[in-house]
């Protein structure tokens, strides 16, 4: 039993010539069998390599497909187009009101819900801006007026300076 585990030492310390290099470390054969993929990352590579195919001949087949519409249908279009471009032009116009239209509507609609919030005391988001606005505006108000009548005086007293007789 001795010599079995001496044997199988003996045989686990030394490796094979093609798996060491003459420094003593590992060769080329051993770093490449230490980074081989798993079994997980080949399959998700060869499902990679399949879809990448597969959408290639499809993006082939769609252009090939597009090409040859081209060809068959351009002189139908290029005869056909005095009718086609007035219908696309009223279609893209009739589009662009219909959802101009919507777009408003929901603006106002949201507009008026906020409005009636507001008004009733329910503090919608923003709110405090709009207060904060509003007195801004009161108290530029009242400094204008102040001023005015500061400089109104100043005015007239200029006046009679200008025109003593007056």
């Amino acid at each position: 039993m001795a010599e079995r585990q001496a044997g199988a030492g003996v045989a686990s310390s030394t490796r094979p010539q093609w798996a060491t290099s003459p420094t003593g470390r590992p060769g080329l054969v051993r770093r490449l069998q230490e980074q081989a993929p798993n079994s997980t990352q080949v399959i998700g590579f060869l499902t990679f390599v399949v879809s990448g195919a597969i959408l290639l001949l499809l993006t082939g087949l769609t252009l090939t497909g597009a090409v040859m519409a081209l060809i068959f249908f351009g002189p139908i279009i290029l005869l056909s187009s005095p009718i086609w471009v007035p219908a696309v032009f009223v279609m893209f116009v009739a589009a662009v009101a219909v959802l101009s239209a919507g777009g408003l509507g929901v603006a106002a609609l949201a507009g008026a819900s906020w409005l009636f919030r507001y008004f009733m005391g329910r503090h919608p988001m923003g709110s405090d801006r709009v207060d904060y606005a509003r007195s801004r505006i009161a108290d530029t108000a009242t400094h204008v007026k102040d001023y005015a009548r500061e400089y109104s005086g100043y005015l007239k007293s200029r006046v009679k300076d200008a025109a003593p007789g007056a």
